[in-house]
Formats: structure tokens, sequence, C-alpha cells
């Protein structure tokens, strides 16, 4: 509130003279008659305006002690030696140790196990609500490649993860799902309270999933677990620990049942492609004009964007990314054709390389249907699904691409460049000329149309003084998320995390920041040249509703994250969807909510905006103090549903081609 507006406040206060009722406590009407609107508008926001003479001071919000004391503590891995042995839950967190798991990110529930994981030294993040903290493991995976774990309690909580998991199954994330599930001998009987059957329950979104029952098997179910994690195809994999496998204690190695280390359960063997068949692919590209490969998120988790560099540039291939996540062949580079979609159906030979998720020829898939494809997999059973192909491989990316590398010719193909070239500027005067039009609809409301909002997120992230490499960004919403993800970009591995990939969920998108945000707080794989960076994260206001107590979650643990929220008061699809006009109010919220107040009430920053000045400056403040001091904030947009539609504010919502910057689906 403006110094100004608070003396009004207190003058009209000051002013009225109203008695109390005679009761011992004002009534409503009592107390709204007396005060006037306006300190009434005030008093919400503030309501020790009302009550100051009695109210006690507020305290300032502050981290516990106990928190960075806690976080202080040493690690203590389990020991058969030690007086008592290892619990069940013990001898699992020292597996997941052995295997690396990079980190766990849970709520209260699931007691023994996710305690055993911390204090075995793996990095667990405690927060707010399960299903934003599988979102949080499932960002954290997206930027770093590496497997994370999420967990929760028996019942409301493991379904309180659900809408998360089916996220991360889309997005083939490996992601180790854990939850407690009371007893075996409490089983059919009701027992008490949050039982559950949790297997069936994630049935078609999972790679793998085990209710464990025999104490002795622990580590052969994690075994199990880890193999399916990191071979072949990556996903979702579930694991419920009954009380008597965590509670189960072991006094020898030799109780547990196949106890021998990953090198002997699992291997990290990749299939090579067949000569004859690297031959003919080295054949078919040579021979095309207009080669492009398409680097999906296989390319990303087998970390091969050197070797896709190095066959790229060999031949002049141009290179398009897709999937869950951006950046591993870098946007501004001249073979890059993410932003060259007008380019697409020129192509006479498409190259598939771990793409995951494959669209059909009838999707918003811009390539000419006549053109050649090969695809390379690292599993034979999807290959030709919904693309016909005129060659497919099974193999590593990493082995594949390494192949092409060495065995490719060199090769300029000045004309596909040049295409290439004049799409790209075509497609960025698109941009420019959507920001014009953002800008007279922003100067002729008072309020922040989408592509302005982007465009200066661009500018300062890419054109300023921060290493445009630097800064991890997401996006996720309707319209700003569409309008974001044109103006975002990726000039390094795991720069750039795509939130609603393939699922579309609405709210995931900061939680799942704030998980990519502890990857580059820890500077774990591609993030390790920018740990300690802030992150960025473009949301709506209706996704902000599902995630914005992890806020508090993001303070606790010092991840700061610059979270830009685009409010205009109603659903995304409020032009398309309201098929009466008494069916409007459903899709409305009340109009210029503070997102900002709220989140300052859970210890981030909050800014309000309104003009293209007041945004700028608000960036600015705000990864200064992020940098800085670690500290978050929420920029509350103020814009208007309108804008969304395009017969009353062209051009409204772009719903962007596919594959490339933008691309929500593939």
């Amino acid at each position: 509130m403006s110094e100004e507006t608070n003396r009004e406040v207190q003058k009209t206060n000051a002013g009225t003279g109203a008695a109390r009722e005679p009761e011992s406590r004002p009534s409503r009407r009592g107390l709204f008659s007396s005060i006037g609107a306006g300190a009434v508008a005030a008093a919400i926001v503030n309501p020790g305006k009302i009550f100051a003479d009695t109210a006690p001071p507020i305290p300032t919000i502050r981290i516990a002690k106990d928190i960075t004391d806690s976080l202080a503590e040493s690690t203590r891995l389990g020991s058969f030696e030690a007086k008592g042995g290892m619990t069940g839950a013990e001898v699992f967190a020292k597996s997941c140790k052995d295997e690396d798991l990079a980190a766990l990110f849970c709520c209260p529930g699931n007691y023994q196990i996710i305690n055993a994981i911390s204090a075995a030294g793996i990095p667990a993040f405690g927060g707010r609500s399960e299903g934003s903290m599988t979102s949080a493991a499932d960002g954290f995976s997206r930027c770093t490649g590496e497997v994370t774990a999420c967990s929760g309690t028996e019942g409301p909580g493991f379904t309180n993860m659900i809408m998360n998991i089916a996220v991360a199954h889309r997005a083939r994330t490996p992601l180790l799902v854990l939850a407690s599930n009371v007893t075996i001998a409490t089983d059919d009987r009701e027992y008490f309270i949050q039982t559950g059957y949790q297997q069936p329950t994630t049935e078609g979104l999972k790679k793998y999933g085990k209710r464990l029952i025999a104490p002795d098997r622990i580590h052969e179910y994690t075994a199990y677990a880890f193999r399916n994690l990191k071979t072949g195809v990556p996903g979702p994999v579930h694991l419920d620990f009954p009380g008597e496998i965590y509670n189960h204690r072991f006094t020898a190695e030799s109780e547990v049942k196949e106890y021998y280390s990953k090198e002997k359960y699992r291997t990290e063997s990749r299939p090579h492609p067949a000569p004859k068949d690297l031959a003919l692919a080295v054949d078919m590209i040579n021979r095309a004009e207009r080669p492009v490969i398409v680097a999906g998120h296989g390319v990303f988790f087998r970390k091969a964007w050197e070797p896709l560099m190095a066959a790229a540039e060999k031949n002049d291939i141009a290179v398009v990314t897709s999937g869950p996540m951006r950046g591993h062949f870098p946007d501004e580079h001249r073979l890059s054709a993410s932003l060259s979609p007008d380019a697409f159906m020129s192509a006479d030979l498409v190259v598939f390389v771990g793409q995951y998720s494959m669209p059909s020829k009838t999707e918003r898939w811009r390539f000419n249907a006549d053109a050649k494809a090969i695809r390379v997999n690292p599993t034979g059973e999807d290959l030709g699904r919904n693309w016909p192909l005129d060659l497919g491989i099974v193999a590593d990316e990493g082995a594949f691409l390494e192949g092409l590398a060495s065995d490719l010719p060199r090769k300029k193909r000045d004309a596909w460049v040049g295409e290439l070239a004049a799409a790209r500027q075509k497609y960025e005067k698109g941009l420019l000329d959507e920001y014009e039009q953002g800008v007279k609809h922003s100067q002729a409301t008072n309020t922040l149309h989408h592509a302005v909002v982007c465009k200066e997120v661009h500018d300062f992230l890419y054109k300023g003084s921060i290493d445009p490499k630097q800064t991890v960004t997401g996006w996720g919403g309707w319209t700003i998320g569409n309008c974001g993800a044109r103006w975002l970009r990726a000039y390094r591995p795991g720069q750039e995390v795509n939130c609603p990939y393939q699922y579309s969920a609405v709210g995931p998108d900061l939680a799942m920041m704030i998980g990519a945000g502890a990857a580059v707080q820890l500077g774990v794989g591609p993030q390790a040249a920018y740990k300690g960076a802030p992150v960025l994260v473009v949301t709506s206001d209706a996704g902000i509703a599902y995630s914005m107590f992890e806020l508090d979650t993001a303070a606790k643990y010092k991840i700061p994250v610059i979270c830009i929220v685009y409010n205009n008061n109603a659903w995304g699809m409020w032009p398309s969807a309201v098929g009466t006009p008494r069916s409007m109010h459903m899709y409305l919220f009340q109009e210029n909510l503070r997102y900002d107040k709220m989140a300052e009430g859970l210890g981030a920053r909050g800014e309000y905006v309104r003009t293209q000045d007041e945004f700028r400056r608000a960036l600015k403040t705000s990864y200064e103090v992020a940098a800085k001091d670690r500290v978050s904030t929420l920029i509350n947009v103020q814009a208007l549903k309108d804008f969304t539609s395009g017969k009353d504010y062209p051009p409204g919502n772009i719903i962007n081609p596919e594959p490339g910057v933008g691309a929500l689906a593939h």
C-alpha cells in the first residue's frame, strides 16, 4: 500500500466517529457500516488497521534454527555391525546411496524410509504437498537427467501424488516413487486409517512397480527398481513399503537375499547400432538435400549433446530439439531449426533420435508427408509406432550419434542453412509484430499483455548483463505459457523445462522449478557451471493455486526462484469453452487478486505490476535479490482475460507449431 493511500485510509477511519454496537464483540454489519468501503478494502489487506489498539505485534517470518541445525547434522549410513543391526529402511537407503540417487522430495509420512535416506546424506527436501514435491523431483530430473525420488504417506499422501506421477510418466522421467503402506498383517481389514492398495492405482503411470512383502528381498527389489530407472527408456518406478519391511532388523549381510553391488545386478552396457544400419543411415543422410535431426529427451538423458553437435556440424544437418527439456542443441546455432518452423516442410529426411513420445502425422508437426524417416530408440518395440519408417535402429542415442560423427563425410549445405536462417528471421519478425500489438493493448488498458511480459523476460535474460546461458527457466499456463515458450531460449543442456509437456496438467510449474532450482543450487550435472544461480518460471493465476505454498519450501532451503504469475482473472480456456452466458461465471476468478501478498505471507517477496516499466524494474530487483540473498519473488502481473481472445485483442492465444520452440506435446 502506498504512503498516500495509507494516509487516506487513516483519514477515513478517523472521520467516521461511529460507536460500536452494545455487544461485547462488534457485529459484521455494524463493523462494515461504520468504517466505509475504502477502509474495509484496506483492512482485508491489513487487518491491523482496525484492531491496532488490541492486536499483539506480528512476529517476523524466519527460518527456524532447528532447520539450519538439522541440515548441518552429519550423515549416518546404517551398518550391520551397529547395535541392533540395520532396519529395512536403512538397507534401502544404503542401496539408494550406492546408486547415486540425486535427491529426495517429500512430505512427512513414510517416516522410516525418508529419515533413512536423509541420514544417508542424499539431499532431501521436505515440502508442503506430496503432489508438488513429486513435481519438484520431476523438475530436478528434467534439468539434470538424474534419477530422483519422491515420497508420500499411505493412502491420502500417495493419492495426492497421482496427477504429478502421471505428468512424470508422460515425460519419461526416471522418478522413484516411494510410499509407506500400513502393514501386511492388517490387509483386507480396513484397519484404522490411510490403508490402500497402491500398485493398481499407478497402473499405466509407471514403468515398473512392486509392493514389497518379504523383508529379506528388499535389496533385490531395489535392484529391480534401479535397473528399470537406469536402462532403456526411463519412466517412473513405484515401490510401496508395508511396516514389516521397513521395520525389519538385519544383524548380518547374509540375512539379506542377493545382497551384492550394482555392478552385478545391472549393466552400463548400451546397444550399439548394427554396422549395416549405421552405414545405411549415413548413406541416407549424405544423399538427402535437407536432412533434420529431431533430438528428443533421450539425447539429453544419455548426455549425448557433444556427439550430436559433432555430427550436425560435420554434415550440415539441421537440428530441432524436442521433449520436456531443451538446450541439448543451442538455439543460437546456425544449424538450429527450433525457431525455423516454416523450413520443416522442406526437409526430405527426418532422423528421430531419442524421441520417446512419438507424434502421429495428423498432429501439429510440420514435416512433409513424403519425407523419409529414420528413428533411433534404445528398445525395439516402439519403432514404427505412429510414424512409418524407412529405417528403424535399436541403439543407444549416444552410441548412434558417436557413430554418425565418426562415419559421416564432411559436407556443406549452404542452401539448407540459408533457408533455416530465412525461416528464423521470419519467425522472429512475427514475434516482434505480436509484441508491438501487445504494447498497444497494454497502453490502452493499463494492464500487461502476455507478449510484453515475455519479451521483457527474454531481453532481460539474454540481451542484458546476465550470461545468456546462466538462468534455467520453465513455463506453464495457457495464454502465458504458449507465449512464454516462444520467447524463452535454451543455449545449453537442461536450461529450459517444458512443465506441461504432453500431459498439460495445471499447477506443477512453480513446484517443478523449485526442484530445478534445487539442482542448480547443488550444481548437479549440466548445472555445475552455474551452481547457485536463480531460476525463473512463468505461470498462470490458475496454475499458481496448486503449488504456491511451496514458496515456503523455497524459502526454507534458500532456493531462489523468480515466479511470474500472469493474473488475467480467469481460466485460459474461457473464450472457446463458455457455452452460454450463464456459464461464464465458472471460468472467472475475483479480479485483481493479490498473489504477491500471499507470497509475502510465505516468506517470499511480492511485486504487483501493471505497466511495462513496473515489470522491468520488478524483474531487475527480483533477480538481484535472488542472486545476492537467495530470496524468491512472486511478480503478480495484472492482465485481462480478454487478451486471450483473438477476436477482442488480436492475435490472442497462439498454439505453437511443433517441434521446436514452444512445442507443448512433443
